[in-house]
């Protein structure tokens, strides 16, 4: 998420009243979580075992709850609760409006566009050409929509990230400043949800179709041309690479990368990053050859034993 202007270092400081090391002029041009950091960025980081990963990290301002070695061209703002004021600077610079419209006046909406009754269009939302959105759809505010997109009934755009940290009070919510980005000639079915990103974008790629009731998390890449079937469940920070089938109620872990063209059976858990190219099933998930090869074995066991005894 980047900043409407550019800020300096005892700016941010002052506004999470905190302390920082480095020039009091370091600029910073905006905020993200670790895996899409960019120089100018601010990373948060509270536990020791991440601290070179951030330190280290294309990011040059570092949110740290210890006064460490600061690297060479970079800044550090000194934090007792770097999550809490992480959130301060999400709800300063992309805080919550309100609105009392089903479409906000803000809207963009493009020429030969259809939105049904019962829609809520949010604030700064971008929607293209030639689009049908159906009945009862709610899209958020921020959201981004090519042309030539349908979304069928009932579905959701722009939803908080499922991200906490445990206190002892109970769960601290992560505040979601990012957005949805739909690119051109998308389908999306009826019931479907899809997270904004906690800072940066949740994307789907230019003619990807998706089914009915299929969630996708936050800071997701769909690449082009996939098709996911109904019921399937994307973790957040997934990388799905172009043109990648998954078959329905099929399940990913966070934070892997399943490669192009990659085919995923039904009822598969995709446990780890998986290569392109090739077709896999069950969970653990393995090439489907392989485990269908597991399967038939076992079915063997019993006449095996019958011949042992």
């Amino acid at each position: 998420m980047k900043f409407p202007k550019i800020h300096t270092l005892k700016e941010i400081a002052d506004l999470i009243d905190c302390e920082f090391v480095g020039d009091a002029n370091f600029q910073v041009f905006g905020m993200n979580e670790i895996h899409v950091v960019e120089h100018g960025d601010i990373v948060f980081v509270d536990h020791p075992k991440y601290y070179d990963k951030a330190l280290n990290s294309a990011a040059t301002i570092i949110l740290i709850n210890k006064n460490v070695d600061c690297p060479d061209g970079k800044a550090l703002l000194i934090s007792d609760d770097p999550f809490r004021d992480f959130n301060k600077l999400t709800r300063h610079f992309r805080p919550f409006q309100g609105t009392n419209v089903s479409i906000s006046l803000s809207a963009e909406i493009g020429e030969d566009t259809f939105i049904q009754p019962n829609c809520f269009v949010g604030n700064n939302v971008k929607i293209g050409k030639n689009c049908i959105i159906h009945s009862n759809v709610s899209i958020y505010d921020n959201t981004v929509i090519g042309d030539n997109v349908i979304i069928h009934a009932g579905t959701i755009l722009g939803a908080d990230a499922f991200y906490y940290k445990k206190r002892e009070s109970g769960f601290d919510q992560l505040i979601s400043g990012g957005r949805v980005v739909i690119e051109n000639n998308v389908g999306i079915g009826a019931l479907c949800t899809i997270d904004k990103g906690v800072t940066g974008d949740t994307t789907i790629g230019e003619g990807t179709k998706i089914d009915n009731q299929v969630h996708v998390g936050h800071d997701t890449v769909i690449g082009k041309k996939c098709l996911i079937a109904a019921q399937t469940g994307i973790a957040g920070c997934v990388i799905i690479e172009d043109e990648v089938t998954l078959w329905g109620q099929v399940g990913t872990t966070s934070g892997i990368t399943i490669g192009e063209k990659a085919v995923v059976l039904g009822q598969t858990g995709i446990t780890k990053s998986i290569e392109g190219g090739k077709t896999y099933f069950g969970t653990p998930i393995e090439e489907s050859r392989e485990k269908l090869k597991q399967l038939a074995n076992i079915k063997r066991i019993p006449d095996i034993l019958n011949k042992l005894k």
